[in-house]
């Protein structure tokens, strides 16, 4: 009876937190009424930039320097990135490169150098990696954010994403956060931490 009744109102309270985060999404017509270009792409881009900076907060600092396979690529010489598969840290700083670059380009002016290497920025610990990487969404954010009906198919150029549209740039920015984050997603497991974005509830994200 006890199980039971257990059950049931596990079953109730994960109805009920399904019900109410339904009722606070707005339906397509009402999207439609105050959609704009910048509404719609930030609409998935905020999706991925929780999904990789709560996976970059999860993992301690003891970890940061796991990387899944060693030395299986060294004689590797890849076009872009290292011959070998990054550590988590260069994973994170790379991630948090190639935004501020994306953002450049949008903004048109000269990007970072060598995102591809870990770029120039001298964060290495993990709280000034952290901090580069909250900073880098909040600069690219900024730069989505100011995408128009007007300026949506303007030329864009530059060696992370051009040449392209201003729409095709953010696609790629979309694309490369979530690429990523789906190969850290396999060093969260991998040492045993459950992505954040995929417990129930997901916690919030520190923002100092």
């Amino acid at each position: 009876m006890r199980q039971t009744l257990l059950l049931g109102l596990v079953a109730w309270t994960a109805s009920a937190w399904t019900a109410a985060n339904a009722q606070q999404q707005p339906t397509a017509a009402e999207l439609s009424r105050t959609e704009t270009p910048a509404k719609a792409i930030m609409r998935t881009f905020s999706f991925q930039e929780y999904d990789v900076r709560s996976a970059a907060e999860a993992v301690p600092e003891d970890k940061w320097d796991f990387r899944p396979i060693t030395g299986a690529f060294k004689n590797e010489k890849p076009e872009y990135g290292p011959a070998e598969v990054r550590t988590f840290r260069e994973q994170i700083k790379h991630v948090a490169c190639a935004n501020f670059a994306f953002s450049a380009e949008l903004d048109g002016i000269k990007p970072p150098d060598a995102c591809d290497k870990g770029g120039p920025s001298p964060a290495s610990t993990r709280k000034e990696l952290l901090t580069y990487l909250r900073d880098s969404f909040a600069a690219l954010d900024k730069s989505l954010n100011a995408i128009t009906a007007k300026n949506l198919f303007d030329p864009i150029d530059g060696p992370y994403g051009g040449p392209n549209t201003r729409l095709g740039l953010a696609e790629i920015a979309v694309w490369h956060a979530a690429d990523h984050y789906g190969q850290m997603t396999l060093y969260l497991r991998l040492n045993g931490i459950v992505p954040p974005a995929s417990r129930n509830p997901p916690p919030k994200l520190q923002n100092q």
